[in-house]
């Protein structure tokens, strides 16, 4: 089966020169002047047994006065990677002349469909460009990994498009090492992690299918950075770019409705290595905050369609179930009161404002976002036919010219 492994890479400013106002946020983006999260991650593929691959690097700027100078540090980068692999670089430059390619007045809603701003955007480009060189799976790392595993692609392809127990194992999903080689997340326990349990919901989830057998299980969860996906299942249904993070989980949740599965192999890992994060606890707790409440309203606001599967949050229990429940509301408030006064008891006065602030701005997210699943559909179909559109011959050649001029 023709391979795709896909790496996106996030870039930021000079270290001098830092975050600005109206950069877009990433956890950890690269600055301009250091290199060598993306290529160890590169240079780690010289372990694995199986290179049958092509490698595509997704180069990601945070502002656009530095995607010229984004684009030619990676393409640098790529050209020093001493790796026996075919790679291809991919950059604002190349979604550009594909845009004008959906330049007509019947095309042009497709342009919104491929963006490089936020995480489920560039995780449809990591299945739009598989798609358009033709290959049937789609290998979805994250450039603050290192492959450790030789034999990792062999146990990638090893069960996807298969039937398994009765059902056709759409995607895989492989798991986190830590760098301290264990699978379990270890952070320090604040007072307000008791109101939202999510690192001890995430490592019961992580216990139950991870550490038990068999192989490979029904999985509630999945890691965007170790994630195999089949054409079956890429060519239907994207990435949900309303969600502004966990849009691996939501995938899985997406793939769920529209009949498709995730399997977890607990022989598929790869390691970890992320530099710490720089945004303030209430920030990052935002973001999860928004996400659990729009993956919840994705839920209540389903209704009966054919061919498509109802789901409730227990299919996801323990995690992300725990957080998809009629709690939720709850688990906000108790959670960033109790981060508040924490923040207060430091004299961070900025700290306990925006906790509080999360409060009031979960309800306003609710409003602004009424029927979620009404949504998912309307993407989803324009979606599938955009994907349909650029599978035929002329149009698919011509994308596919643009894709391989970044080839190094």
């Amino acid at each position: 089966m023709k391979t795709t492994m896909v790496i996106p890479t996030y870039w930021a400013r000079e270290t001098k020169v830092g975050w600005k106002k109206g950069d877009a946020i990433f956890d950890h983006p690269t600055p301009l002047d250091q290199e060598e999260i993306l290529l160890r991650a590169i240079q780690s593929i010289k372990i694995l047994n199986d290179k049958d691959f092509q490698l595509v690097i997704i180069a990601a700027a945070i502002s656009p006065d530095i995607e010229p100078k984004v684009e030619e540090k990676v393409k640098g980068i790529i050209k020093s990677a001493d790796v026996d692999v075919e790679i291809l670089l991919f950059s604002h430059s190349h979604l550009r002349q594909i845009h004008q390619l959906f330049s007509s007045k019947d095309k042009e809603k497709y342009i919104s469909l491929l963006q490089m701003h936020g995480y489920s955007n560039i995780r449809n480009l990591c299945v739009f460009l598989p798609h358009i060189l033709s290959s049937e799976i789609a290998v979805l790392i994250d450039d603050d990994e290192v492959f450790e595993d030789p034999a990792f692609m062999g146990k990638a392809k090893e069960f996807i498009g298969k039937r398994f127990h009765g059902r056709v194992v759409d995607g895989v999903a492989g798991y986190y090492l830590q760098p301290d080689g264990e699978y379990r997340l270890k952070k320090e326990f604040l007072p307000w992690m008791a109101y939202w349990e999510q690192l001890e919901a995430m490592n019961r989830a992580f216990d139950e299918v991870i550490a038990t057998p068999p192989r490979l299980k029904e999985t509630p969860f999945a890691f965007g950075g170790n994630m195999i996906i089949h054409q079956d299942l890429f060519r239907v249904v994207p990435f949900d770019p309303n969600v502004p993070r966990g849009e691996d989980i939501d995938y899985l949740m997406n793939a769920r409705m529209f009949g498709f599965y995730f399997f977890l192999d607990s022989e598929l890992s790869i390691k970890h290595l992320p530099p710490p994060k720089t945004h303030p606890t209430w920030r990052r707790l935002r973001v999860d905050i928004f996400r659990f409440l729009f993956e919840k309203a994705k839920i209540d606001t389903q209704r009966p369609i054919p061919n498509m599967d109802m789901v409730v949050p227990e299919d996801f229990d323990p995690y992300p179930g725990c957080f998809l429940k009629s709690d939720l509301e709850d688990k906000i408030y108790r959670s960033n009161l109790m981060l508040a006064l924490d923040y207060l008891s430091k004299g961070d006065k900025l700290g306990c404002e925006e906790a509080l602030n999360n409060i009031s701005l979960a309800k306003t997210f609710v409003k602004d976002h009424p029927d979620p699943f009404g949504d998912l559909l309307s993407l989803q179909r324009s979606w599938q036919e955009m994907m349909e559109y650029t599978a035929q011959r002329e149009i698919l050649s011509k994308i596919r010219k643009i894709v391989k001029r970044g080839q190094r």
